[in-house]
């Protein structure tokens, strides 16, 4: 599929895919959503190991479109906040893991883009900001990444002050997982999208949807939920394997290790 707004490129298992309009630094308009909706769709079914989501230029995402809303009525407005909301929930619902290549500025629905993100590797350059009271427009659906990446009294500061965030301190708050110098982002980004993506790549994706399930989840029920999927999956062709390798003292070989292959 051709795209206008993005790029998508796949080599050696792992996808990135690059916002690329920079002239504008990148904001979330409509067409920009829906082409990320579409191409995290396309990957959910995909052979790939892990996807790295980037931007081309000197910021990485300034946040919604403000073309798109000027003048819109309640509907317009809806319509849009719903379509942004359902692609941050794609983005922890495809199997692979999702790390955020953070260059630079990411700005209100950026910030929200970039923390919704599984990981994050940020340039010593990169920034992370939502509006504050100076905005005039609350950073409500930001908030929720926001809140869920740090502790309440760090989200409000962030959410009510509008101070930017560098990359050290959001390091710092627990907000992103490396900092590194701009020349070696890249290199780094790819580094860790192979380290999370090995092993059976059928049971990476399980994990990750267990994760944000039994975050919400209060311990007990969260012990209740993790044992019983952790026995059914310890039954599986792909834990097997792990056990029986472990046991016979060699490697593991996952067959069929593709994420839209079912185990048997």
């Amino acid at each position: 599929m051709t795209y206008t707004l993005i790029e998508l490129q796949i080599s050696d298992d792992i996808a990135q895919i690059t916002l690329n309009h920079p002239q504008r630094r990148n904001p979330l308009s409509v067409e920009m959503i829906a082409e990320l909706t579409t191409v995290f769709e396309s990957l959910r079914s995909k052979a790939v190991a892990g996807i790295i989501l980037a931007a081309n230029g000197p910021a990485f995402c300034s946040g919604h479109d403000f073309k798109d809303m000027v003048d819109q009525d309640f509907e317009a407005m809806r319509k849009l906040m719903h379509a942004c909301s359902q692609l941050m929930q794609l983005i922890h619902t495809v199997p692979q893991p999702v790390i955020a290549q953070v260059q630079g500025p990411a700005y209100g629905a950026g910030c929200q883009l970039a923390l919704t993100c599984d990981l994050v590797v940020a340039s010593e350059q990169a920034i992370f900001r939502t509006a504050g009271g100076i905005g005039g427009w609350f950073c409500i659906t930001p908030m929720v990444a926001v809140t869920r990446a740090v502790g309440r009294k760090r989200a409000l500061e962030m959410l009510l002050a509008g101070d930017p965030i560098s990359a050290d301190l959001a390091s710092e708050w627990g907000m992103i997982n490396r900092v590194v110098p701009p020349e070696q982002l890249e290199e780094e980004t790819r580094d860790l999208a192979r380290k999370v993506s090995q092993g059976s790549r059928l049971l990476m994706g399980i994990g990750k949807q267990a994760f944000y399930t039994q975050i919400e989840l209060d311990e007990a029920r969260a012990y209740q939920y993790a044992a019983e999927l952790m026995a059914a999956t310890g039954t599986m062709a792909h834990p097997q394997e792990r056990m029986r390798a472990f046991v016979e003292k060699r490697k593991p070989v996952f067959e069929n290790n593709g994420v839209n292959v079912r185990d048997q």
